[in-house]
């Protein structure tokens, strides 16, 4: 009840703010810049034609790229979709918010899989005391729109309860009943029957901005693709279908990651047709920003939630050269694409390397649309502003995860960091330490603790300290007798 009751103080304050600032915001609506962040959810970090995919199609986004500048090394906070999605509305961590898991996943007390460890409890919804970056832009007088995969919690806590005025499609699921309608979404009106869901998202969209066009607006397109169920429009996965059966072999179709098979080819006709139809609905929004005039005063974004499936579900794709995919703390889990447009801040075909993540969106656009920054909230996010200007590194010397969970596509629990170029990951199930130089070994091939002992040690330092800070949680020994593996 307390809970409730400072969380509608707190958004009586955040209206309060909105209204003072609406006459200054309707003023100013022509020089202020909109932003439309695209994610894509399960997308591999090469599932782009300008990521270096051979087999999939994506023009739209590829023009996207060409005219904006793009990421090579941008990260997911998580290597599973929920911890990331609230990472990017908080600019915080997941082991800070307690989302660390996709909700929906089995708690410690209903845990049936005989691992060596009980997965550490996580919150299964993001908490309505934060500041969502929604709520801090509609505060500065900006519409907001949330279109698609929400996935951060029950009824009650879905994106109207998070600072978007409109909402299309966001609820608690993790993956569509169907991609064609009837879509049976309880915030998504069935459309003609057989309608395309991209399509259908990319519709109300442009219809949001269209309304909208004359006063500085948010729109969050969450796409649900390409998480499975796997399943394409039919001409579309005719037509990959046709490209695969022309492909001459490169190199095994399959390798080994633990006890599990791993994609090293991208041939997949339907996951291609998936990729392709999001393209096509990114084209589609693409094209009415360009239509109504306001290509000039619109940032644009487009990432991923995390790695490609590549070793469980029907392993639709491959993220060859990085290593394993979905669920894992390899880069092939956690490297994801990132492109990014602001009209006036970023250079056509301008490359990024500086290693990014999700929590770095909010105060990024803060400072684009000439608010103040709110550091008690992001605390963990960083602006990207001046490597969007291409102006100097971040004042940042790590990037950190924590997955004190079993992910569904093999992983394990553990943590890991990113300094400079060097990846350390440590398990919990044994305390292992494996050490990675990511500029000579992006698929990180050779395990390099042994020789450097000195150097694993002084990351373990800052990897613990880190932990301690934002109150991660640990998973615990499983001594369920029925349930300890052999």
């Amino acid at each position: 009840m307390i809970a409730q009751r400072t969380s509608r103080f707190r958004r009586q304050l955040l209206a309060l703010a909105a209204g003072v600032c609406l006459s200054w915001t309707t003023q100013a609506a022509a020089e202020r810049l909109n932003f439309l962040f695209i994610l894509a959810d399960d997308l591999g970090w090469r599932d782009l034609g300008c990521q270096g995919s051979t087999f999939y199609e994506t023009p739209n986004l590829d023009r996207l790229a060409a005219s904006g500048l793009r990421f090579t090394d941008a990260y997911s906070a998580c290597q599973v979709c929920s911890p990331t999605r609230a990472a990017i509305l908080t600019g915080k961590y997941p082991a800070r918010t307690g989302v660390t898991d996709y909700i929906g996943a089995a708690q410690p007390e209903k845990w049936a899989r005989p691992t060596k460890m009980l997965p550490a409890p996580y919150a299964n919804r993001l908490a309505l005391d934060q500041v969502t970056l929604a709520e801090a832009l509609k505060a500065g007088g900006y519409a907001t729109f949330f279109a698609g995969k929400w996935h951060l919690g029950p009824e009650g806590w879905w994106p109207e309860n998070q600072g978007f005025d409109v909402n299309k499609g966001g609820c608690g699921w993790g993956q569509p009943v169907s991609y064609f309608s009837p879509y049976k979404n309880p915030r998504l009106e069935d459309g003609p029957e057989g309608e395309h869901l991209p399509d259908r998202l990319a519709q109300e969209t442009v219809k949001f901005i269209e309304v909208n066009r004359e006063r500085p607006f948010f729109a969050y397109l969450s796409f649900y693709s390409v998480h499975t169920p796997l399943r394409s429009r039919a001409d579309l996965q005719a037509k990959y279908e046709a490209k695969a059966k022309q492909m001459k072999p490169n190199g095994a179709a399959w390798g080994d990651e633990g006890e599990r098979k791993v994609r090293r080819v991208q041939n997949h006709d339907v996951y291609a047709g998936m990729v392709e139809a999001m393209d096509l609905a990114v084209g589609k929004v693409l094209d009415a920003v360009e239509r109504l005039g306001l290509a000039d005063r619109t940032v644009i974004v487009f990432t991923s939630d995390n790695g490609g499936l590549s070793t469980s579900e029907g392993s639709p794709t491959s993220n060859v050269p990085l290593r394993a995919g979905k669920g894992w703390f390899y880069e092939g889990g956690i490297r994801v694409p990132l492109i990014v447009r602001a009209p006036g801040v970023t250079k056509s075909g301008a490359i990024c390397s500086e290693p990014v993540f999700s929590a770095d969106f909010y105060p990024t656009f803060l400072e684009l649309a000439g608010l103040p920054a709110r550091p008690a909230q992001h605390s963990d996010g960083v602006s990207l502003v001046s490597l969007l200007k291409q102006q100097g590194k971040l004042k940042r010397d790590a990037l950190y995860w924590h997955y004190p969970h079993y992910g569904n596509q093999g992983g394990s629990p553990g943590s890991a960091m990113r300094m400079s170029d060097w990846k350390l990951i440590e398990f919990a199930e044994d305390n292992r330490v494996e050490l990675y130089n990511l500029r000579g070994d992006i698929g990180e091939t050779r395990n390099l603790a042994p020789q450097e002992k000195d150097r694993v040690a002084v990351m373990q330092r800052k990897l613990h300290a880190w932990q301690r800070e934002v109150g991660a949680k640990f998973p615990a020994p499983n001594t369920r007798p029925t349930l300890t593996p052999k």
